[in-house]
């Protein structure tokens, strides 16, 4: 049940329920008056259309004048026939909205109100309809008449009554009034707490969940967890349901915040570590050449030689730390072209062949790929994978005689390049992590081997963005191999 619905169920039910309450009230309590005014003076009700006065004060009005007509038939009957008796007593009724009616046999003796006797003389009661301890008189409801009857008999043996006719207006019982009343205002206070349980159980309990839950967001607990297995579908199932998806993504988000800070730290801390070896060799040569230290061409040769070394040493961590921040905002700047593979990387071996003759490091390079062959890629950036993963290679190179094998292999769709070496390699526990930022297997950080540990993490960022994928295979002691797969381009390919 949706809220709207709920809103329409609530609304609907302040209106009908005390109305229909109240209407069934009204109905038995004044069954239960008009029963309870039947008992206590005997009056017959012709229906229970009598939703008026308990004819308690039209009763009472007229009770005086009714035990002083029953007095006078017991001691004398014959003044029924003095008509100026019966004005008298009908002068003395008039207070009262009453008149008196008095039969002789079946006809009219004397009638107080001629009009009005007309209407209802055909309805008068026979006589000996009274008998004691049944009904004292008559409601006509339809014609708003009380009429009590007294039944005697006049000194000649005629029979006789006398009827005392009421006009009962309609007056709404006190009793009856009371008895609403406090039937009402229960109805009422039934009808508001069930209400108020409905609305609190739907509505503000849900909320004050809520409520305690965002004060766990707000105080950085994401672990505080709503229950959102209700099986309703209404909008605080729907609400519950967005807030568990909103605490596990800023619970994931900061888990991510934290990491990166945990990574930006740790970056910070290994290019400090790793510029302030270079400076200080730095330094000290400098110190040297100040001093007088390297006082012959081979001494500065070799001062200068190493100098330059490091500051190349210092601008590789540089331009790492800033390809890692274009990295981590996804701001690299691709510039792809269709490569011939086998011309592309004939030059880039021939580039690196003179940095590792310079090392005395063998290098061989096997190309299996058909000349025509064509790949889409960034050089620049396809080079420094492939210098930063010859660069991991001395880094680790533990060998006399260290090698360095670089092979082009040609599958269906694919160029696969592997690049090998038979330095120390990689332990099994390390394999499956060494494509993540920051991570070292020389946990000691080895001066001689130092590094910011984003060289591979930037090697797999690059080829996934060029639509390829690496892994590496490595045995302790023997060596390890990267191998990157670029999907070939073919004719009839979109360049990007």
């Amino acid at each position: 049940m949706n809220f709207k619905t709920k809103l329409w169920v609530m609304f609907l039910s302040i209106i009908s329920l005390p109305v229909i309450l109240t209407a069934v009230t009204f109905l038995l309590l004044s069954y239960r008056v008009i029963q309870k005014e039947g008992m206590n003076y005997g009056i017959k009700v012709e229906n229970f259309t009598m939703w008026s006065d308990t004819l308690t004060s039209f009763e009472e009005l007229t009770d005086e004048m009714f035990y002083r007509l029953q007095i006078q038939v017991e001691m004398d009957s014959s003044r029924f026939l003095d008509k100026k008796y019966l004005l008298q007593i009908n002068d003395d009724l008039k207070g009262t909205s009453s008149y008196i009616i008095v039969r002789k046999e079946d006809s009219i003796y004397f009638s107080g109100n001629e009009v009005a006797a007309k209407q209802i003389q055909h309805r008068l009661p026979v006589y000996g309809g009274i008998h004691e301890g049944v009904n004292a008189g008559y409601y006509y409801s339809d014609m708003q008449k009380l009429v009590k009857q007294i039944d005697f008999v006049f000194p000649d043996e005629d029979k006789g009554s006398i009827f005392i006719v009421t006009k009962v207006n309609s007056v709404i019982s006190r009793d009856l009034l009371a008895y609403l009343f406090i039937f009402i205002v229960s109805i009422l206070a039934l009808t508001a707490l069930f209400l108020t349980q409905w609305i609190r159980k739907q509505l503000f309990i849900p909320l004050r969940e809520m409520n305690i839950a965002m004060n766990h967001i707000a105080g950085g607990d994401f672990d505080y967890a709503l229950d959102s297995s209700r099986e309703s579908k209404d909008e605080m199932t729907q609400l519950f349901h967005s807030y568990e998806d909103m605490r596990l993504r800023l619970k994931e988000s900061t888990e991510e915040m934290m990491q990166k800070e945990k990574q930006n730290k740790e970056l910070v801390s290994n290019i400090s570590h790793d510029l302030k070896t270079p400076i200080t060799s730095i330094k000290g040569y400098v110190e040297g050449i100040m001093d007088g230290v390297a006082d012959t061409p081979e001494k500065m040769e070799r001062y200068i030689k190493t100098i330059y070394t490091k500051a190349c040493d210092m601008d590789r961590l540089i331009s790492e730390l800033t390809f890692y921040s274009g990295i981590d905002s996804n701001r690299i700047p691709y510039h792809f072209h269709r490569i011939n593979v086998a011309d592309y990387f004939n030059d880039c071996v021939e580039d690196v062949g003179l940095e590792l003759e310079s090392e005395n490091i063998q290098l061989n390079y096997t190309n299996l790929v058909d000349p025509s062959a064509m790949i889409i890629a960034d050089p620049e950036q396809m080079k420094k994978v492939i210098n930063n993963i010859i660069g991991n290679s001395i880094k680790y190179m533990d060998k006399e005689k260290p090698i360095i094998d670089i092979r082009l292999i040609e599958d269906l769709d694919s160029i696969r390049i592997e690049i090998a070496d038979n330095g120390k390699g990689i332990a099994s526990k390390d394999l499956g992590n060494i494509f993540e930022r920051f991570y070292r297997t020389d946990a000691s950080r080895n001066s001689a081997q130092g590094g910011s540990g984003i060289g591979l993490s930037i090697v797999k960022k690059i080829i996934e963005d060029h639509g390829g994928y690496i892994w590496a295979t490595s045995k302790e002691g023997v060596g390890t191999c990267m191998h990157f797969v670029i999907r070939k381009h073919k004719e009839g390919d979109h360049q990007e």
